[in-house]
C-alpha cells in the first residue's frame, strides 16, 4: 500500500486528495485564494503566487488531519493547475508581479499581432495550435506585461506557467538552468514542439515586437512530460505542508489534462472538464492538425500519446451570471428544470460570454441569446444556456472527428456533472450518444495517479488508472428528445458561424426565429 497526494489548483482554490494506491481516494480537503478582478476591466484577472501557496498547505494539513494519515506515510506529491497562468520572475525566481490567470484577457491584442506574423512568415507553430494564438496564451500575456511593465522589464529572469512555479517553488528551485518545464504548459500555450526544435525561433519572436528579444533565450530548463521528476519536496515546504522532506514531485500539468487522467480517459474518449469553464481532451496515437483546436501536442496528457485539447472559455460563469442577474443561485433556478423539455424555451443561447476558445478563437465575441419574449424567465435562459454549451461542444467533437480525432466514448467529468444530471442529460441528448459520468469528483485523481508513478508503486498510468479511478456511469440519451436537438442543432450551428465570423457575409438568418418557434410549439403540443 502506498499513499500519496494529488493538488489540483483551480481558479478559485486549492484541493488536495490522498489517494491509496489500492482503495483509490481516501479523503480530500480545500483551501480558497481570492481572484482579483476590476470591474473598470472585465479582461482583468490575476492571483497572487504568495496567496496560492499558503492555501496549498492549509489544505495539505486539513487533508491529513481529516483522514487520520501521518504526513509521513505520503510517499509523493503531484500538482496540477490552470493555464495558461503566467507570472514573470525575477532573480532568485521571485515574483515580480502576480499571474496573469488564464481567464485574463487583456492580451487580446498581443495575441492578434501574433497570429498575423506567424501566418506572414509562414511559422508552423501557428497551425498546431488551431492557426490562432489565444490571448489566454503565454507569450501573448507576457508580451502585454513588457509592454505594461516598463519600470519592471530590467529585472525578468523568466516566465513561469503556474503548474512549473508551483514545483519550483516546494522543490526549491531557484535558477532557470535547474527548472523543470511542463511539455503540456509549454506545447498548448507557448508553442513549444520538438518538431521545429521548440520554442518559436528568435527572429519571429523579435518580429513580433523587440520586446521579445533575448524572451526565448530566458525560456530555459528542461522541458519534460509528467513521468519524470520537477524535483523533492524541500525541508522548509515539507514542514508547511506537514509532509516528509524528500518525497518525489513530478513535472506537472494543467488540470483539465489530468483531470481527463483521472477520468480513465483511453484513446476514442473526449472528457468534457466541465467548470467554470469546459476543456475538451482527447488522446491519439497519431494526429493530425485540427483547424480551431487549441492544441495538438505530444505527450501533454499522457507520455505515450499526442493530447489534444479544444473547449469553451465559459459555462459554469455563464450559469453563475444568469442566476446572479437574477438575484438568486444557479442551486435555486436549477430547481424543477428537470421537467423542462427539448426546445421549449424558444430561446438559442450562445457560449460567448467569455469569448470564443474553440473553434473560432475570438475574444472579441460576446453572449447571444435569440428569441425572447415578454414573458421568458431567467430559468429559461438557464435552460438555453445549458443547451448551447452542449450544442456548442458538438460543434468542436465534430470539428475533431473530421480531421482524424476517434471519439468513441464522451466522457463528463469536472465538478458541474456531479451536481447537474440536467446537464448530463442534454448532452446526451444534444451529442445523441451515450455520456459517462465518474461515480464522484475526479478532480486531483490525476494528480495521484502521477504521484503513484513517481512513488514507484505502479509502472504505467494504465496500471494506475484501472486501481484507483473511479466507476463511470452512463447516461442514454432518449430518442425522442434527440430527434428534437437534431432539428434544433442546424440552427445553432448557422448562428454559431454568421455572428462568429468576421468573413461570414451576409449569411442569412431569418429562418432561425420562426423555425424556434415552430419547434418550441410542437413540443408543448405533444406535451399536452
Amino acid at each position: 500500500m502506498t499513499i500519496v497526494a494529488g493538488v489540483d489548483f483551480g481558479t478559485l482554490s486549492v484541493r488536495v486528495t490522498l489517494v491509496d494506491s489500492r482503495k483509490g481516494p481516501i479523503g480530500t480537503a480545500s483551501a480558497p485564494y481570492p481572484l482579483h478582478r476590476k470591474r473598470e476591466d472585465p479582461n482583468y484577472a490575476t492571483q497572487s503566487h504568495a496567496d496560492q501557496m499558503t492555501a496549498l498547505a492549509a489544505a495539505a494539513r486539513e487533508a491529513l488531519q481529516n483522514t487520520g494519515v501521518s504526513g509521513a506515510e505520503v510517499a509523493a506529491i503531484a500538482i496540477d493547475t490552470t493555464g495558461s497562468s503566467v507570472i514573470p520572475v525575477g532573480e532568485n525566481l521571485e515574483p515580480l508581479d502576480d499571474y496573469y490567470l488564464w481567464c485574463d484577457h487583456r492580451a487580446f491584442a498581443e495575441a492578434e499581432e501574433i497570429t498575423q506574423k506567424a501566418h506572414q512568415l509562414g511559422f508552423e507553430g501557428i497551425e498546431w495550435c488551431g492557426g490562432v494564438y489565444s490571448h489566454e496564451w503565454g507569450f501573448a500575456k507576457l508580451l502585454h506585461w513588457l509592454r505594461h511593465n516598463p519600470e519592471k522589464r530590467a529585472r525578468l529572469i523568466t516566465a513561469l506557467e503556474h503548474c512549473d512555479m508551483a514545483a519550483a517553488t516546494l522543490c526549491g528551485v531557484t535558477t532557470v538552468d535547474a527548472l523543470k518545464r511542463s511539455a503540456c504548459a509549454m506545447g498548448h500555450k507557448w508553442m513549444w514542439n520538438p518538431k521545429w526544435g521548440g520554442l518559436p525561433p528568435e527572429d519571429f519572436l523579435v518580429a513580433i515586437d523587440p520586446l521579445l528579444q533575448g524572451v526565448r533565450g530566458k525560456l530555459g530548463g528542461q522541458y519534460l512530460t509528467s513521468d519524470h521528476l520537477a524535483g523533492h519536496l524541500t525541508p522548509q515546504w515539507a514542514e508547511k505542508l506537514g509532509l516528509r522532506a524528500g518525497i518525489p514531485i513530478p513535472v506537472g500539468a494543467f488540470d483539465a489534462h489530468w483531470d481527463a487522467i483521472g477520468s480513465h480517459i483511453r484513446e476514442g474518449d473526449a472528457v468534457n472538464v466541465v467548470g467554470t469553464s469546459t476543456c475538451i481532451i482527447g488522446i491519439a496515437r497519431e494526429a493530425q492538425l485540427v483547424p480551431g483546436v487549441c492544441g495538438v501536442v505530444p505527450g501533454s496528457v499522457h507520455p505515450q500519446y499526442t493530447g489534444i485539447e479544444a473547449g469553451l472559455s465559459a459555462v459554469g460563469d455563464i450559469f453563475e451570471a444568469i442566476a446572479r442577474r437574477a438575484a438568486t443561485t444557479v442551486s435555486a433556478l436549477s430547481e424543477g428544470l428537470e421537467q423542462y423539455k427539448a426546445g421549449q424555451t424558444a430561446l438559442l443561447r450562445l457560449s460567448w460570454d467569455n469569448g470564443d476558445r474553440t473553434v473560432l478563437v475570438n475574444p472579441e465575441l460576446g453572449g447571444v441569446t435569440l428569441g425572447w419574449n415578454l414573458v421568458h424567465t431567467a430559468q429559461d435562459e438557464l435552460f438555453a444556456a445549458i443547451e448551447g454549451t452542449a450544442f456548442h461542444t458538438r460543434i468542436i467533437l465534430e470539428r475533431m472527428a473530421e480531421h482524424g480525432v476517434r471519439i468513441d466514448r464522451v466522457i463528463n467529468a469536472g465538478g458541474i456533472p456531479q451536481k447537474s444530471e440536467v446537464l448530463n442529460r442534454v448532452y446526451a441528448n444534444v451529442l445523441n450518444k451515450p455520456v459517462l459520468v465518474p461515480a464522484g469528483i475526479p478532480t486531483s485523481l490525476g494528480s495521484g495517479v502521477f504521484a503513484l508513478l513517481a512513488a514507484g508503486a505502479y509502472k504505467t498510468i494504465e496500471e494506475a488508472q484501472e486501481a484507483v479511478c473511479l466507476p463511470l456511469r452512463t447516461v442514454e440519451p432518449d430518442a425522442k428528445t434527440a430527434a428534437v436537438y437534431e432539428r434544433l442543432y442546424p440552427l445553432y450551428r448557422d448562428v454559431y458561424f454568421a455572428l462568429g465570423r468576421r468573413d461570414a457575409g451576409a449569411a442569412s438568418l431569418g429562418r432561425v426565429l420562426p423555425e424556434l418557434r415552430k419547434i418550441a410549439a410542437e413540443v408543448q403540443k405533444s406535451a399536452s
